[in-house]
């Protein structure tokens, strides 16, 4: 009885004692059990929850144990992700061809070709387009370009094919063009962009003498413009005339300084004693449409009088020119002009 008595007095009395202690600490957490299934049945039961990338991709291992924790990291990394501007695309993939990035195959040619250029039909071999890599042939036929084709399946290019067979013959063999043929073949070498054909032609005639004629026409650099005049002036003369053709006085003179035929010997001296001053005196331009002058090479005036003439041939403009005499104008003391003066016959038709 009295143990009954003490334990119950020990229970109300609430003091401190080694046993009654024990007693009362399993009384007071013997709830804990139960709370604890809960709470993990709960942390199961969140887990069967479908959750947001943001979560799945930063979710720890040990988050399980800490679910306030990981909801909070997750958050913060979301937020963070969230705030994180979207990053630019890579430079390398702007610059990739469109062809590459879709994945389409190059184009495959078969062996023999047949073309059909500007309605003249060639036959040739893949290899023979192909032969110079930095050309426009084998760029058509890399397969990286469509080439359209006529109704009888022959690939088209749109360009007259005059001159197509020289091109061709210099693919196979290294052939170059007869001489009459060799303007018109480079020309077409510019457009296909076929730079050792290019090469081989400018070291031929009548190329290689056209450099040498440029380089002494390079001396006078309103000579371009001195043509486009004839012409103006002869047509409009022509026209208000109603006449077939039309006539012009044209001065052509190699020396800078005015002369008089005694005075020839003298001429190199005198000319580099004159100052300044005197020079002026001499300053002179002759009655004439057209001059062409002063120039100082070895070719002399009738080298310039037939490339005049040339020119204009190759505009489709024919001209014939004799000389009418020299400029009679006087200078100063016993100084005239005495430029050669000649005419100029422009015939329309």
């Amino acid at each position: 009885m009295q143990q009954n008595g003490s334990s119950g007095s020990s229970n109300g009395s609430g003091d401190c004692g080694g046993g009654g202690g024990r007693d009362r600490q399993a009384l007071s957490f013997s709830p804990l059990p139960a709370a604890t299934t809960r709470v993990r049945r709960f942390i199961q039961e969140r887990r069967t929850l479908p959750l947001p990338r943001v979560m799945v991709v930063f979710s720890a291992a040990g988050d399980t144990e800490k679910p306030g924790d990981a909801m909070s990291s997750s958050d913060s990394a979301a937020e963070d992700e969230f705030r994180k501007p979207a990053s630019p695309a890579p430079s390398f993939a702007l610059s990739k061809p469109l062809r590459s990035s879709l994945n389409t195959p190059e184009l495959e040619f078969p062996e023999v070709i047949s073309l059909n250029v500007g309605g003249t039909y060639f036959t040739t071999r893949l290899s023979t387009l192909r032969r110079y890599e930095d050309t426009m042939l084998a760029a058509m036929f890399s397969g990286r370009h469509y080439i359209p084709r006529d109704s009888e399946g022959r690939y088209f290019i749109d360009r007259d094919g005059t001159y197509f067979g020289d091109i061709l013959n210099f693919l196979r063999e290294g052939e170059l063009p007869h001489r009459d043929r060799v303007r018109a073949v480079h020309r077409e070498a510019q457009y296909y962009a076929l730079g050792p054909l290019l090469d081989s032609l400018e070291d031929t005639q009548p190329l290689t003498g056209e450099k040498v004629r440029q380089a002494f026409l390079d001396l006078m650099p309103y000579y371009r413009d001195n043509l486009e005049r004839i012409v103006e002036i002869a047509k409009m003369r022509a026209i208000q005339k109603k006449a077939r053709f039309a006539k012009l006085k044209i001065c052509v003179y190699k020396e800078e300084m005015p002369i008089t035929p005694y005075e020839r010997p003298l001429f190199n001296s005198l000319r580099f004693e004159r100052s300044d001053s005197e020079a002026k005196l001499f300053e002179h331009h002759c009655e004439v449409d057209v001059s062409f002058g002063p120039w100082e090479a070895v070719a002399d005036v009738y080298d310039l009088l037939h490339c005049i003439v040339s020119d204009l041939a190759e505009l489709g403009i024919t001209a014939e020119q004799q000389c009418i005499g020299v400029c009679d104008k006087h200078l100063i003391n016993h100084y005239y002009c005495k430029r050669p003066i000649y005419e100029f016959k422009i015939t329309w038709w």
